[in-house]
């Protein structure tokens, strides 16, 4: 990436928004937050994440590079802000069960599309790490129309997830379709974003070059587990039974994973970072 020198503050806030995930945070706070009853605080949240993400990238110096996200952040909770301000009470009611899965097939239109275009939209932030003279080679350009179609079926899972939910279960707060699956699919496209690159550098490389364990992109996911069993004891008392399943094979599985890890390591030791 190509940085100009600045306060340690604004370094700092550069390297944040250099993430697709921040591009995205203000969609996924308002889908994880919106339900009955909750219209008004998650469009005010959503809104104030994309106003924030406009800020910081002036802070940080990258006024001139407009992402796709940005714009689509503030136009679309500007306008569900707007609406909200002005629809009926019938419109309101419908707008706060299924404004979240409006906003995930939004997503999912954006990712999909940017493809179609053969614009991904994570190139734009992969951009500011790369050194411009990769920006054209076909390593690069496939690694974020991957990364991008990981990101469009998750959010394509939260909105089915959302849907069933709503349309099948009628219960918007269910905390399968409403929460967990939700959440795991984007937990799991972000781990994917940190953890694919390094997989694609090594296999561009070649050689020497170990490509990074599986066990790296599933270990976070298999310590998502525990908390995921625990909130099935809090919050869905008669499947207890499956909560206490879920933490024990979380446990197991990133002692596991852990392992493998660290037998990995020491073969990996001799490779050289990007």
């Amino acid at each position: 990436m190509v940085k100009t020198a600045g306060s340690p503050l604004r370094e700092r806030v550069a390297g944040l928004l250099d993430s697709p995930f921040i591009g995205m945070s203000p969609w996924i706070v308002f889908s994880l937050l919106v339900g009955p009853g909750r219209f008004e605080w998650a469009v005010g949240a959503a809104l104030l994440s994309s106003l924030a993400l406009v800020a910081g990238s002036r802070l940080a110096g990258h006024g001139g590079s407009v992402k796709i996200l940005e714009v689509a952040d503030l136009v679309f909770f500007a306008i569900m802000a707007v609406i909200g301000l002005v629809a009926s009470a019938g419109t309101h009611q419908w707008l706060e069960t299924y404004a979240g899965e409006i906003s995930n097939i939004a997503l999912t239109l954006i990712a999909f599309g940017s493809m179609a275009v053969g614009m991904p939209f994570t190139i734009q932030y992969a951009r500011e790490q790369v050194d411009p003279a990769f920006w054209k080679t076909p390593a690069f350009l496939r690694t974020n129309y991957i990364i991008t179609g990981v990101w469009g079926l998750a959010f394509l899972v939260a909105a089915i997830a959302g849907a069933y939910g709503d349309l099948v279960l009628r219960n918007p707060n269910n905390i399968w379709t409403g929460w967990i699956i939700q959440i795991l699919a984007i937990v799991a496209a972000l781990r994917f974003t940190v953890w694919y690159p390094d997989v694609a550098r090594a296999r561009a490389r070649g050689g020497d070059h170990a490509v990074p364990p599986l066990s790296d992109l599933l270990l976070p996911l298999a310590g998502m587990l525990v908390p995921v069993g625990i909130a099935v004891l809090v919050f869905d008392g008669h499947l207890w039974w499956l909560g206490v399943a879920l933490i024990v094979v979380g446990g197991w599985l990133s002692r596991l994973l852990k392992r493998q890890a660290g037998q990995a390591a020491p073969a990996n030791g001799g490779g050289t970072s990007a």
